[in-house]
């Protein structure tokens, strides 16, 4: 296991990172997600530990609080160093009835903040991200609330999911020009049968320096080697009864066609190269591995063993490219003359 700098901080974190969406049980929504009990969550959090894993990321959203619930008792009933981890959780979606039971106004986040620590059963939280785009409170607003949260020592870092570029640089230039705690980390989907986040949001993130933490990689499982052409699954796969994040399905194939010879030739799993790939992106921090046994999350861990050649590589990046969008084309066709 690798440990990476989390954006511009000194803070390291493992290469692979514990995603906790699968700890809990609820009827409707979640149900075709989760579904694990307190025993499973606690072999898999020890899995990930024993694997060098230091890196844990949940949502007060899972199952209404019930992940961070079992996330922190498996850290408890397996003795495990609170401070040798790195806790991830997140605030943005609701979780109580009313006018201000959601979003990421100020009286929403310092609620949640409270409610989170006390599921957790911590004194403070690494990373506390907001979970995604709230059109109706002022970003200034968010920020000045994480702020006295990092400053309080409840909080020790703040990062941000699902947002645009131009969100995201409008939230770090507040945070600059008044010296607050600016998001050091985007989490996001990204996976080589999604592309999209180069676009705009990649570079950046290079430029912010800011650290990148991937959720589903492997495209909602369409990635995990289950599925063929047509949908047809073991009974119980997600992508059956849940079928998120979108994807084109038809390229999706495209890029496994490739993926399995190699997959063959090395004697390892499609899930394991596709994990690897994005661990082959320079701007890649952290991969969130979700699992429902040890025997998914064992085969997960061992993608950080694997390595590609270059010439496997330019397959993989042929098959799996993005199509060429306007500005982008002409911004690559003027951009080198100077270089030159």
């Amino acid at each position: 296991m690798k440990y990476n700098l989390l954006g511009n901080t000194g803070l390291k974190v493992s290469e692979l990172c514990l995603g906790t969406m699968t700890f809990g049980s609820k009827d409707g929504y979640w149900a075709s997600i989760g579904g694990i009990d307190q025993n499973m969550v606690d072999a898999l959090v020890g899995k990930a530990v024993e694997g060098g894993i230091n890196f844990i990321d949940t949502a007060n959203v899972y199952y209404e609080g019930m992940s961070e619930e079992m996330t922190g008792k498996a850290i408890r009933n397996l003795k495990l160093k609170r401070d040798d981890l790195v806790i991830a959780t997140k605030v943005r979606g609701r979780m109580s009835p009313g006018q201000n039971g959601n979003g990421l106004s100020r009286k929403h986040i310092l609620q949640e903040v409270e409610a989170s620590l006390k599921r957790l059963n911590m004194d403070y939280i690494d990373l506390y991200q907001i979970h995604g785009f709230d059109e109706l409170t002022p970003i200034e607003e968010t920020i000045d609330a994480l702020d006295s949260l990092v400053k309080s020592g409840k909080v020790r870092y703040i990062g941000c999911s699902n947002l645009s570029a131009w969100y995201i640089m409008k939230a770090l230039a507040y945070s600059q020009q008044h010296h607050l705690a600016k998001f050091i980390s985007l989490q996001a989907y990204y996976t080589i049968a999604g592309r999209d986040l180069e676009r705009e949001v990649v570079p950046m993130l290079k430029d912010q320096q800011m650290g990148l933490m991937v959720w589903s990689p492997l495209a909602g499982g369409l990635l995990s080697g289950k599925y063929n052409r047509k949908m047809e699954a073991a009974a119980g796969s997600r992508r059956i009864t849940f079928d998120f994040p979108p994807v084109n399905k038809e390229k999706a194939f495209d890029i496994i066609d490739v993926l399995e010879p190699i997959a063959k030739e090395k004697k390892v799993s499609v899930a394991q190269l596709a994990l690897s790939w994005l661990l082959h992106q320079r701007v890649v921090t952290t991969v969130i591995i979700g699992a429902k046994n040890t025997e998914q999350l064992n085969d997960n861990l061992k993608s950080v063993d694997v390595t590609f050649s270059p010439d496997e590589l330019k397959k993989l990046d042929e098959v799996s490219k993005l199509a060429s969008e306007y500005p982008a084309w002409m911004m690559e066709r003027q951009g080198g003359d100077r270089k030159r």
